[in-house]
């Protein structure tokens, strides 16, 4: 099968989502400047340099109370902050609650039952328990071709890594199983790990 975007792909379900998996999840948390807080997931998300650490992530959806926007990134256009907290797959159903389309006022944190402690580098909370959260600082805020897709990179500023993930000084992804987006309902989680050397390496 081959198809152009423009021309329609005559499935059921858009396969694009599912063709470019697995994707890692970017539960990104925010702080506007009247103080209301945002936690949403973006599986857009990724990390994009070493030296400076840098991540970014992609927001492709509108809120008719967000002008053109979703309220995770209006409220990083207000502070130029965010923090990105790491999905294990034991926090699947609360971060599925916060993926819902909530009004500004809904703090997510508070209508999925999640608890939050304050970041150390940026003005914004971060999950408590996550895995590792990445606080960050924007670097530049890019507007894709389409009506609403904005990439926004950021320079990671302050890195929490839970104890219990680090072992024998490596962080180890099969102590919280890594929460991973498929294509459309789909999820799935690191449950084994493989290494390979690459050719040249001792």
């Amino acid at each position: 099968m081959f198809y152009r975007p423009e021309d329609g792909h005559g499935l059921k379900h858009n396969p694009f989502n599912a063709v470019v998996t697995p994707r890692p999840i970017g539960w990104i948390s925010t702080r506007g400047t009247d103080g209301r807080e945002n936690l949403a997931p973006y599986s857009f998300f990724n990390a994009v340099a070493y030296v400076p650490p840098q991540v970014m992530f992609a927001s492709t959806g509108t809120k008719p109370d967000r002008d053109g926007t979703k309220d995770s990134l209006g409220n990083i256009r207000e502070t130029n902050v965010f923090c990105v907290n790491i999905v294990e797959y034991e926090m699947r159903d609360v971060m599925n609650v916060s993926s819902g389309s909530w009004d500004r006022n809904v703090d997510e944190f508070d209508k999925a039952g999640i608890a939050r402690v304050e970041c150390e580098t940026i003005a914004a909370s971060r999950v408590a328990n996550a895995p590792a959260s990445l606080e960050c600082k924007v670097t530049q805020i890019v507007q894709l071709p389409g009506a609403a897709n904005f990439v926004t990179f950021g320079e990671v500023t302050g890195v929490h890594l839970r104890d219990d993930c680090v072992v024998d000084g490596m962080f180890d992804v099969l102590k919280f199983q890594p929460l991973a987006r498929l294509g459309y309902r789909d999820y799935s989680r690191v449950t084994e790990v493989f290494s390979l050397k690459r050719p040249g390496e001792e």
